[in-house]
């Protein structure tokens, strides 16, 4: 008798300027998604039966995920026990080997887990760096990494007046870029948190007259590409090309079609920073290498009801 299938939650990261994006594509592209690989090595481990990904964030080509999050079945043959967390890990990192992916945990879930629809919130951050009058003084190795915008320093301050507009609950539609899925998809977004923030470099000592800044955005989910549209109207307030009020003005219109042209920030500087998960007892898991408590089997987690329902709220089985 074949037993029912293992459901693991895990968090990965990824450099994303390889990739399409994180979702899978057909596999003749020139460029395929971060989930084409998570599934090929998946496939060396053997299962039963093929390994889909169910995947948290979707993030576009070029976009980095410090900590993403997916969940997958795992049949293994009759006779042969669960993986555990850590041999998830160790057996996905070693096919995945030499990708710019990483798998950072995995723990068992129940069946009525879901990876999408059970995430309480998820953030991400924008990397700035002020000061570079040209491309090629963007150091070597944060290239593909922020966005230099051109123009010289950035008015932080009526950034910050601005950013107010964008918190709390609005109708996003002018932050949202058109999609096949615009038509089927509630505007309706709640900004948790928006902060913009002085942030260090990589190897920082060697960068002087060079700022960084990171733009943190907190919401239970977003738009196609919100975030790079309310970075890029942030940005253009910096510059003086927008005024604070003009953000507002924005979001009255409720209209994609409104939105400065040229004004989307590029995605080489956006991270999924994290993606996070409550339970009963108000333990909350976060970007996975700091906030999973083993890379063993955990207690496991459960959902009840429906997505609509769910609010991210997990309860543990005794």
């Amino acid at each position: 008798m074949v037993g029912a299938p293992a459901r693991y939650l895990v968090f990965f990261q990824y450099f994303g300027t390889r990739y399409s994006g994180v979702m899978e594509t057909k596999s003749d592209q020139a460029l395929v998604g971060v989930q084409n690989y998570l599934e090929k090595a998946a496939q060396n481990l053997r299962p039963s039966v093929p390994i889909k990904f169910h995947i948290s964030s979707r993030t576009d080509s070029g976009v980095h995920a410090l900590a993403n999050a997916a969940h997958l079945d795992i049949q293994r043959a009759p006779g042969k026990a669960a993986f555990s967390g850590k041999q998830l890990v160790q057996g996905l990192n070693y096919h995945l080997k030499p990708e710019p992916i990483c798998i950072l945990s995995a723990q068992r879930v129940p069946s009525t887990f879901h990876a999408r629809f059970c995430a309480l919130s998820r953030t991400y951050i924008y990397r700035l760096l002020l000061g570079c009058a040209h491309y090629s003084q963007i150091p070597v190795f944060e290239r593909d990494l922020c966005w230099a915008p051109a123009g010289g320093p950035l008015d932080i301050s009526a950034m910050r007046e601005a950013a107010k507009f964008l918190l709390g609950t609005h109708d996003f539609s002018t932050f949202r870029s058109l999609s096949s899925e615009t038509p089927f998809r509630c505007p309706v977004r709640t900004l948790l948190q928006l902060e913009i923030q002085p942030a260090p470099g990589f190897l920082s000592h060697h960068n002087r007259g060079l700022e960084f800044w990171e733009v943190k955005f907190k919401s239970r989910s977003f738009l196609y590409r919100q975030v790079r549209r309310m970075v890029g109207a942030l940005v253009a307030v910096g510059q003086g090309k927008l005024s604070p009020q003009d953000i507002q003005e924005l979001l009255e219109v409720k209209d994609a079609r409104a939105f400065p042209p040229h004004a989307m920030a590029p995605p080489s500087g956006l991270f999924l920073k994290s993606v996070e998960y409550s339970q009963a007892g108000g333990w909350k898991q976060g970007m996975a290498f700091l906030g999973i408590r083993s890379e063993g089997a955990a207690t496991p987690l459960s959902c009840a009801g429906t997505p609509r329902e769910l609010g991210g709220t997990l309860k543990i089985i005794q």
